[in-house]
């Protein structure tokens, strides 16, 4: 996992549309950033509902959403429709953002070990810096600990 208060690596992947999408397309804006395994498995659909129900809230507070997995762009495009998703999927099939963010990580699933994408989430501030890094999420409730991080920032800003 990559330090709150580090740069965050640059990056340039494809959204569902195929278009191209860069980290610095969303400079002078926070913008959050998570990792998930796989479009369509249950963790992951339940975790992209909760970042699309909660999305109303993130564009009030000006902050992106993006989601990144090593699944294709045409999976992307397919899981964005069925679940009527209103930010950015980024397909990321060379490993390339997900090993720079330290989220390729050793898993082990019922004895079994395997390399995968460990769910991973990090806020990046206004300036292209880390300003939160959430390893091991919970799917439910991921949204849910960033808006509330946000907002307890927003809170504290304001005295």
């Amino acid at each position: 996992m990559l330090a709150p208060g580090t740069k965050a690596p640059e990056f340039t992947l494809s959204d569902k549309d195929g278009n191209q999408v860069s980290l610095s397309d969303f400079a002078g804006r926070k913008t959050v950033v998570y990792f998930y395994p796989k479009d369509s498995t249950p963790g992951c659909t339940r975790q992209a509902c909760a970042f699309a129900d909660a999305y109303d809230k993130f564009r009030e507070l000006g902050v992106a959403v993006i989601g990144i997995s090593k699944d294709s762009v045409k999976s992307h495009s397919n899981f964005a429709a069925k679940y009527q998703l209103p930010f950015l999927l980024l397909s990321d099939p060379e490993l390339t953002a997900i090993q720079a963010y330290d989220v390729w990580k050793e898993k082990k699933l019922y004895g079994k070990v395997s390399m995968g994408v460990v769910r991973s989430t990090y806020l990046i501030d206004e300036n292209g810096i880390i300003e939160k890094a959430m390893e091991k999420v919970k799917p439910d409730t991921n949204a849910a600990d960033i808006l509330a991080y946000l907002e307890e920032q927003k809170t504290i800003t304001t005295f």
